[in-house]
Order: C-alpha cells, then structure tokens, then sequence
C-alpha cells in the first residue's frame, strides 16, 4: 500500500483559528452550539440522528434513534422555523434497542419513511402519512445485533432497498417490491463478520452499486463488487488488518472523478483511501488524532469550495470537520486537510448528520450523543 503522508511541518498561517496551509485558499467556518440548540431534554442512549423533510414545510426535520442494547423511546424533532425543533414526537409506540434510523421515501408515495434497525428486538419500517406522523409497516427479517442501516437502490429497478450490518451474525440485503414490502433478502460479506457500518456506490464505474464494508474485532475491511446481479463475491481490501474500522463514506475527496473511501478508525487515525482506475484503494492518506476515537463520519462541502470535506463524530474527543485541501490532493503540498473542533470533549458522539437547518446555504451538523443531549451546530463565519 502507497501512503502519502500529509507535511509534518508546514509553512502555514493562523486565520481566525483555522490552519491555513500555503497553497490552500481557506474559507473559515466555526460551528456553534447553545443552550438552546439541543433536540429535546433527554439524555437518551442516542445512536443516529438523520435529516429529512418529514411533515413536508420545506425544511429538515431529525430523527433520533435512542437506546442501542437497552430499550428507549425513538423521537422526531419537527422543525418550526431556522433551525428551531419546538415540537417533538415519538416514532412508534414500543420502546426498542435502536441503532438507526434511515430516511428515504421507501413507499413510492412522495413522503419521507423511517426504517428503524434495533439490536435483538424486531427492526421495522416506519410509514409516512404525508403529514410527518408514522405507522407501522414491514418487519425487516429474523432478529439480529442491528448496528447500522444503510438505504439504496441495489438491484437497479428504481426502489430503495435496505442493508442492515449486524455485528458479529451475518449482514443483510431486504430488497424493495416497490411498494416497502421487503420479503426477499439475502446475505453479504462473512457469517460471522464484525459489520458495524457500510457504504454503498459504484466504485469501478461499471454501473452497478458495490459496498463498502467497516469491520471491528481485528477483522479487515473490504469492498465487495456488485456484478450486476446482486452477487458480492468479488473482495478488495483495504486498510489494515487490525483496523479497527468503525464508520465508512464514499465519495470523490481529490476531485479525479474517481470514488474514494474514507474510513474512521478506533485508536488510530482516520484514513482516506484514494480509488484508482484498477478498483483498487492502495494509496492512504492518514488525517486526524493518532488516537482517534471516530464513531461517525459524513462527507460534504461544508465551506463552499466545491471540495468534500470530511465532518467526524467521536468519543470522549472533540467532533471535527476537517476541511479539505486541494492543493494537496493535487500537487501534494501542505496538508490533506485543516481541522476545525466543535462539540464537548467528554460528549461521545455516537452518530451525526449534515443538512442546511436554517436556510443559510451552509450546511449544519447534529449529533447523536450517548448519556448526553444531541445538540445542534450551526455553520457560521469564523469571527
């Protein structure tokens, strides 16, 4: 495997608090939480928290899973006007051990659905009557140690199919009738893997969507190619084989029009691995804490410079968004990326989304935080 290791001692400036590496034209962005920015009072065992337009006003609502092993209430936060969650509802009637909940109109109807994974009790799908309140619908398969969800067309025929990774038992493919009924399913990856996040995109641009797979427990991670008919057979590592992955995403970080992975790691830092023409990964460009305690990734432009940047979740550290430098990734100069801290350094963030709550143009960031309230962060100027 390739490394590129970011300079260690780089000519850089001190703006506003953000490191601005030569080379790197830096917009400043802070994140700021209050008081009031929290999503309700509780201090729940919260695992995800994801971003939708559910009673249809044009503005980004949450969804807040709770309880992971322990059984608690699920919750969505509506949002009345900015970024203001003054109204808050429950996600079904029974309390369950839920890692996640994910959002995609899984119906055909218009509106957005919940599909809900729970740990040893039964995962299910959440209707939308249009209007941001919920039935209950389809039971997603046995029981299994649901850890994550991950929603997608796989099979091509314009409906969105779930993926449930369980750790440690084997993952899951439901795939969609068209109408969120989901009775065929079928595995991928080990019968015994450490799953505990998985990402989905067409890596080798052949048309279909492949998977990318975070394994825990001294298990490496992989990718699996789709072949077009839904058989993931063909394996391609990356990372090392005691990683110990615990979030993927995908997307293009150097801009090459190839699809990169970024993985976030326990113990370690967190790493991007550069896609190549081959489908292989073998270049790796560490970033963040040596020590990193990442729990939660997303990708997004969250300063407008029409480059990915990568926002972490971590535990018992400080949550980052590491800005992107594309001078780096293109001439290999300065840092691959600048880091700006938001978030309490005792908080564990267990999950976390990205969405403009406030009509701004910036996206902003809520966490999902384990034994503490789940705050929200706004993008602002850095002052």
């Amino acid at each position: 495997m390739k490394f590129i290791t970011p300079n260690l001692m780089p000519v850089a400036l001190i703006v506003f608090g953000v490191i601005a590496t030569s080379g790197y034209a830096a917009k400043p962005r802070s994140f700021v939480g209050s008081s009031r920015a929290i999503l309700g009072t509780l201090s729940s065992l919260t695992a995800s928290t994801r971003l939708g337009d559910f009673d249809g006003d044009g503005d980004l609502d949450v969804a807040v899973a709770n309880g992971r092993h322990w059984p608690q209430q699920n919750f969505l936060f509506l949002n009345q006007i900015r970024g203001r969650f003054n109204v808050q509802r429950r996600l079904g009637a029974d309390w369950r051990t839920t890692y996640a909940t994910e959002v995609a109109d899984l119906d055909g109807d218009g509106d957005l659905d919940i599909a809900v994974g729970n740990d040893m009790a039964p995962s299910q799908v959440m209707l939308n009557d249009g209007h941001g309140r919920f039935v209950p619908g389809a039971t997603l398969g046995e029981l299994s140690s649901v850890r994550s969800l991950t929603l997608a067309d796989l099979d091509g025929d314009k409906d969105i199919d779930i993926l449930a990774t369980s750790r440690g038992r084997p993952n899951r493919i439901f795939l969609n009738d068209g109408h969120a009924r989901f009775g065929n399913e079928k595995n991928f990856g080990g019968p015994s893997d450490s799953t505990i996040s998985v990402a989905v995109a067409d890596l080798n641009a052949d048309g279909h969507n492949d998977l990318v797979l975070a394994n825990r427990d001294g298990q490496q991670s992989y990718v699996l190619l789709n072949d077009g008919q839904l058989r993931f057979e063909t394996k391609v590592y990356f990372g090392g084989k005691s990683d110990e992955t615990r979030a993927v995403a995908v997307g293009d970080i150097n801009r090459d029009g190839m699809m990169d992975v970024v993985a976030g790691n326990i113990g370690q830092p967190n790493a991007v691995y550069l896609g190549d023409s081959s489908g292989g990964f073998e270049t790796r460009v560490p970033f963040g804490r040596a020590d990193g305690q990442t729990y939660a990734i997303k990708l997004a432009d969250m300063n407008k410079d029409q480059s990915l940047d990568v926002v972490v979740g971590n535990v018992a550290q400080s949550n980052a968004v590491f800005f992107s430098n594309a001078t780096f990734f293109r001439d290999q100069v300065g840092d691959a990326f600048s880091e700006t801290r938001f978030g309490d350094v005792t908080a564990a963030t267990y999950g976390l989304d990205v969405g403009d709550l406030d009509g701004d143009g910036f996206d902003d960031i809520v966490t999902a935080n384990s034994g503490s309230l789940n705050r929200v962060f706004s993008n602002r100027p850095k002052r």
